[in-house]
């Protein structure tokens, strides 16, 4: 099972929300996932991670998708433990 860190649309028509999560590559983009990391706010411009539970996937072999690893770049990403 190929493991992915990458973004789940979610919010309303023309109103985008993104819930940054782990997920098997096979899984539809808004489909089942295996852990939710954190959220993007596009037109905020706002990241929220849970940093320890991202480096821990990516120390166990997890690919971030192209845009969420330019998201994990960001010097403005705001570390919060995220409610399951």
């Amino acid at each position: 099972m190929a493991v992915h860190i990458r973004l789940a649309r979610a919010g309303t028509k023309k109103t985008p929300f993104y819930r940054i999560v782990v997920a098997d590559q096979r899984s539809p983009r808004g489909g089942r996932f295996i852990e939710r990391l954190g959220t993007y706010d596009p037109r905020r411009n706002e990241i929220r991670l849970d940093t320890a539970r991202v480096k821990h996937w990516r120390d166990v072999g997890a690919q971030p998708s192209h845009t969420v690893e330019l998201l994990l770049k960001r010097p403005d990403v705001v570390a919060a433990t995220v409610a399951k």
